[in-house]
């Protein structure tokens, strides 16, 4: 049992209260460690994803207890290439929040940061539901401290309304958590698996139930249509490398469907029959084409990021309705893509309301830095409307692929390649009213005793070019990148594996010799 995968949890963990007792009046400190430990994830990360990259999976057993009695961490392909998604989008975030400043605007930045972290990287490591929605609330507890950084009436209730509807989120998680145990006696998915496989066709109305309830939480989590009206305002108020780092939290929704919904409620189980073809599916063509329609009604540069976050994770949830190899190659395709050009465009959001004062669409005298800010405008917007040669365009034809064949393929591709126009529309419009007409308006003289507006800092422009240099890295190794989505999507269809390393490895209660044993 290798103890490396329990680091990406621990660390964190451990980091975040030390920045707190130990650098709370150090904002120096706190950028030490806190970029020290966010490389040190990086490192881990890799080193875990290069060992399940050959099919291992990777079991950490806390106090080696077995499952389903005790508590384990899972680490396959899926899950390792998550942890090192999440790492990586944290170190350009942690960048620019030092670069820009945005830290020292209020109270525990990193600390909060750290916690935020442990409890993304938990989500994708944990091997069973309940602490699956423990590290729910503790990305939660955190994501609202990070929410209302720096304050302000709009970001507190922003914050307040984020809360309130993930708090609905939890209780209908708990509601969930409840039915399946007292349907099966176990939380751990390997076990699970294999219990709800055995129900008979005259028991499953509570399992039935369960499987409806833990949609709904995911779909919470993943903004997805009707349950998407926490994200607009939520991640346009907030701070934005919280925002930027928020671009991984919608997808932590599209994993747990992705995992739940192949292991232990599979398209192939009679029990939950329907539930992806005739839900998921639609409601996910709906939230693409509302998040797209939102993107050219946007009045504000952060509102229209936001309705492109709702968007890209409509085109995320319609390849893995299809509950297809095919399909959820191209949605883990797709999540990469789009968890970066989401958290570049929030970045570069905060560029032009540090160059221009406001994110209002409206002509304006030219910003500060307008040549660089325009460039990774023009980088980003291409990438998230889907236009070659990134990987946007890539991705959308990865989806079309993956819909070929099915019987809403009418649908699918009419709503991919309409709401594409639409947002490409938005953003051009967008770009047109920030960069080109800025240039058709006089400047008038600055007000005596006014300050100008600053340029942006060196270190947010190459926290951002960071960001979209790795966009172009996705698309040149697209192949190398799909062939290996490919083999995650083969895992994910071929449980038996997952589920033989966690319910069979001899532990406490399962091997008695071992409870002799001096760990």
């Amino acid at each position: 049992m290798t103890h490396w995968i329990i680091a990406p949890v621990v660390l964190p963990a451990l980091l975040a209260p030390f920045i707190v007792l130990a650098a709370r009046y150090h904002i120096g400190i706190q950028r030490v460690f806190s970029v020290a430990g966010v490389l040190a994830l990086i490192a881990i990360a890799s080193g875990l994803a290069w060992q399940a990259s050959d099919g291992t999976i990777i079991l950490y057993q806390l106090s080696d207890w077995a499952a389903p009695f005790g508590i384990v961490l899972v680490g396959d392909r899926l899950s390792t290439v998550m942890i090192l998604l999440t790492a990586v989008l944290a170190l350009f975030v942690l960048l620019y929040a030092i670069g820009s400043e945005w830290d020292k605007r209020g109270w525990h930045f990193h600390a909060l940061f750290q916690f935020q972290l442990m409890g993304i990287i938990g989500a994708f490591l944990t091997g069973d539901l309940f602490n699956l929605f423990v590290f729910f609330e503790v990305l939660l507890i955190a994501s609202y401290g990070l929410m209302i950084h720096a304050g302000g009436n709009a970001r507190l209730k922003a914050g307040v309304q984020y809360v309130l509807f993930n708090l609905i989120g939890s209780t209908l998680f708990l509601f969930a958590l409840g039915s399946i145990y007292a349907d099966t006696g176990t939380l751990n998915m390997a076990d699970l698996a294999g219990r709800v496989a055995a129900i008979g066709p005259e028991d499953t109305a509570g399992i039935r139930i369960a499987a409806v309830l833990l949609l709904l939480v995911f779909a919470i989590k993943a903004a997805l249509v009707p349950l998407h009206f926490w994200l607009p305002s939520s991640y346009a108020e907030a701070p934005a490398p919280v925002a930027a780092l928020f671009a991984i939290m919608t997808k932590i929704g599209a994993y747990a469907i992705i995992r739940v919904y192949t292991m232990i409620f599979p398209p192939d189980l009679d029990v939950t029959a329907g539930l992806h073809d005739l839900w998921l599916l639609p409601a996910a063509l709906v939230s693409l084409a509302i998040g797209m329609l939102g993107v050219l009604a946007a009045t504000k540069l952060d509102r229209l990021v936001a309705f492109s976050i709702i968007g890209s994770m409509g085109m995320v949830m319609v390849s893995i309705a299809l509950f297809t190899p095919t399909g959820i190659s191209a949605a883990l395709y797709y999540i990469i893509h789009s968890t970066l050009a989401g958290a570049a465009l929030f970045l570069i959001a905060d560029l032009v309301r540090t160059g221009r004062g406001n994110m209002d669409l409206t002509p304006q005298p030219p910003m500060s830095g307008t040549a660089l800010t325009s460039a990774l405008f023009f980088a980003g917007a291409i990438a998230m409307a889907g236009l070659p040669p990134l990987s946007g365009f890539l991705g959308k034809m990865l989806v079309l692929d993956a819909g070929y064949g099915t019987d809403l393929v009418v649908w699918i591709w009419v709503i991919v390649l309409v709401s594409s126009l639409i947002s490409l529309i938005g953003f051009a419009r967008a770009g047109s009213v920030l960069f080109w007409k800025a240039h058709d308006i006089e400047v008038s003289e600055p007000e005596e005793g006014a300050a100008p507006l600053p340029r942006p800092a060196t270190l947010s422009y190459v926290a951002v070019g960071g960001l979209v240099a790795l966009l172009a890295a996705h698309t040149v190794f697209a192949g190398q990148v799909h062939g290996y989505a490919n083999t995650i999507a083969t895992q994910l269809f071929a449980p038996d594996p997952y589920i033989a390393k966690v319910i069979e490895t001899p532990g406490k209660l399962s091997d008695p010799t071992t409870q002799t044993e001096d760990h």
